[in-house]
């Protein structure tokens, strides 16, 4: 009885100092691959890199995305207008609904899934067939090497493929809603532009680039603590897509309610 109610009042506070201790671990690895931008050397060639891989290597998934998830949008969204005779209000829906959420974190989600898992699984690779502890003893520095391309990559790189997603996301929703709708291009398309705000084009733009940084960091910081030969890889990889999707939502809700308080003072 005593050792398992020791056991019981152990376990929080174990649970509670590794959370503090990956958290201060995180933190400081988040630093130190920003201050490697304001010193030298810069891996100009692995940035290029991790960008093109980033960037053109997930168009395709991106447009994919985009435009069906805009079509979907314009095709729920009829039924709901109907009952009030405001179908013609479908451009002002799938604009508001795209550009302040389903573009950001979709576009987020799905470079998760594909960069983010990617990137713990090349890093975690590397750690186990111990490269990094070849970096480290040739004099380089693998986060300056490593961490800092693929996190500047990606904060460079998700804002435009969030851009792409919300337009060709708008493009979906105005073929359903011309072809299927029977609304006019001008009225949809008037309606889509006029509804936006400053403050949603800020939003678009401010979104994916926290989201852009949490799943780079995530990825590499899940990735060199992987442990456990190739079971470890799988693990990592696993754990920081689940990691960077929670961290995702959960940012988004708090960067909602500080746009939500901002709007007046950027929309003035």
């Amino acid at each position: 009885m005593d050792n398992t109610l020791t056991t019981v009042l152990e376990s929080p506070f174990r649970f509670l100092a590794k959370a503090i201790w990956e958290i201060q671990s995180y933190t400081l690895l988040a630093l130190r691959a920003i201050a490697n931008l304001f010193t030298r050397p810069i891996y100009w060639r692995e940035l290029v890199l991790q960008m093109d891989r980033i960037g053109v290597g997930s168009l395709t998934i991106i447009l994919l995305t985009g435009f069906f998830t805009g079509a979907v949008l314009a095709i729920q969204s009829e039924g709901a207008l109907r009952r009030y005779g405001a179908v013609g209000m479908t451009g002002q829906l799938v604009s508001l609904t795209l550009i302040r959420e389903l573009g950001p974190v979709l576009s987020a989600l799905m470079i998760a899934g594909r960069i983010g898992s990617g990137i713990a699984s090349e890093l975690g690779s590397m750690v186990v067939s111990e490269q990094i502890s070849a970096m480290r003893a040739l004099g380089t520095d693998p986060t300056r090497r490593l961490v800092t391309p693929r996190v500047t990559a990606m904060v460079l790189m998700l804002p435009l493929l969030t851009i792409i997603c919300d337009t060709v996301g708008m493009i979906g929703g105005w073929v359903i809603a011309t072809k299927k709708l029977l609304i006019s291009s001008n009225q949809f398309w008037s309606d889509a532009i006029n509804t936006l705000q400053f403050s949603d084009i800020v939003g678009t733009l401010m979104k994916p680039v926290v989201f852009g940084f949490i799943i780079a960091m995530t990825g590499c910081y899940v990735g060199l603590r992987t442990e456990g030969g190739t079971e470890g890889v799988g693990r990592s990889t696993t754990q920081a897509v689940v990691t960077s999707s929670i961290l995702i939502i959960a940012a988004d809700f708090f960067l909602n309610n500080l746009l939500i308080y901002l709007a007046p003072m950027i929309d003035v």
